[in-house]
């Protein structure tokens, strides 16, 4: 029997997605409150610096994978205008639709699908842009995921990788004492969950390094790719290409 992690827990394979399923629906009520005060709001400026580099073009189409509360998905939305389209999708049902609702009270009509990013429903070439942001590392086979959005991008468009990654290293015993002392804590007071917050840290630190990403995008099939540290490398911004 295959095992994965779970946090920092050796589980079998099939058991991931359930326990993922089940924190997300935990957290799904006070998940933007909790992103605000978990990044002090830098989450707001990540994915600004993640629209602006993806430099989509109006009458674009977009897919935003593990779109939870909507925030990327509508910024690109906003980019590829009237003419374009950005399908949403969560495999995570009530996440997806809070993304949904939210999206639609901005004024935004969106495609919203619910489906494994490792086995997409979409034909190859299909999008210009591929995004997943604080998704990837949730997945129990990121190397399929990875295939999978190489597989329906179309030649000459980008993926982006929006994820916690490793921190600048003389900041790491800080970084650890917030992770593990004050953020379960605050998940308790604010979203009556200590156990998901504590995960969500956990799953953090077994999520591969900025390299080991980027190895693993390359292996997926894509060209040219990069990683941009941001707040000291908490969060990276991966991007490759497909040619």
């Amino acid at each position: 029997m295959k095992q994965t992690h779970f946090g920092f827990a050796n589980i079998p394979e099939e058991e991931k997605a359930g326990k993922v399923a089940a924190v997300f629906d935990s957290v799904a009520s006070r998940y933007d409150i909790m992103n605000d005060l978990m990044s002090l709001g830098m989450h707001r400026l990540w994915k600004a610096f993640t629209l602006r580099i993806a430099g989509v073009r109006p009458g674009q189409k977009v897919l935003d994978l593990a779109s939870g509360s909507g925030d990327l998905a509508a910024g690109f939305a906003r980019r590829v205008g009237p003419q374009g389209q950005v399908v949403m999708t969560d495999i995570n049902y009530a996440m997806l639709s809070r993304g949904r609702d939210r999206v639609t009270d901005r004024g935004l009509l969106l495609p919203t699908l619910q489906c494994d990013a490792e086995k997409l429903p979409f034909a190859n070439h299909s999008f210009d842009c591929v995004s997943v942001a604080f998704g990837l590392r949730n997945m129990t086979h990121k190397d399929a995921a990875l295939r999978e959005m190489w597989r329906v991008l179309k030649p000459g468009g980008n993926a982006l990788i929006l994820e916690f990654s490793k921190i600048w290293e003389p900041l790491q015993p800080l970084y650890d004492a917030y992770s593990f002392k004050i953020l379960p804590p605050l998940g308790r007071w604010v979203a009556d969950d200590e156990a998901s917050y504590r995960y969500l840290a956990e799953s953090i630190r077994m999520h591969p390094d900025q390299p080991s990403l980027a190895q693993m995008m390359e292996q997926a099939g894509f060209e040219s790719v990069e990683w941009f540290n941001l707040s000291a490398g908490v969060v990276a911004l991966h991007r490759g290409f497909k040619w």
